[in-house]
């Protein structure tokens, strides 16, 4: 039997404590796709060619609400029509975790709101350092230029 290989792919811009929920509950499910067992890698491409590269069968994605389930389940579909042998596998965000985003945070950061129980403390530190040398655009509020 070959190990059971999974890729999680995504921007991570910036990761949050939800993502590494996900990386830590499903990396008791396969043989490679981690937490001790974790690679961090980035790629340019279809997750599927990635993931066949990377010998993955599976990929795993983190649902927080039925809009994502939506979208989640129309890449799956397409994701199928290219390759078949390769499995979805969608884990629920942990409750603590439903309203927490990428974006959200970045916001967050943006104002000057505490961000420390929604990302880990490295990458807290990092954004307040981005924040403070360049003022940070989140795109959610700020008009088009």
């Amino acid at each position: 039997m070959s190990d059971r290989v999974a890729i999680y792919p995504g921007s991570f811009d910036p990761p949050t404590n939800g993502h590494l929920d996900i990386v830590e509950r499903s990396s008791r499910l396969f043989d490679r796709g981690r937490y001790k067992n974790v690679e961090v890698t980035s790629f340019d491409g279809l997750q599927v060619d990635f993931a066949r590269a990377s010998g993955a069968s599976f990929i795993v994605r983190g649902i927080r609400a039925l809009s994502d389930f939506e979208f989640e389940f129309e890449m799956a579909n397409m994701n199928r029509s290219l390759a078949a042998g390769i499995e979805m596998v969608y884990l629920m965000t942990a409750p603590e975790y439903l309203f927490v985003s990428a974006s959200r945070v970045k916001e967050l950061a943006a104002f000057g709101a505490p961000i420390d129980k929604y990302v880990p403390a490295n990458v807290a530190k990092r954004l307040r350092a981005e924040m403070g040398k360049r003022g940070m655009r989140t795109g959610a509020t700020e008009a088009n230029d």
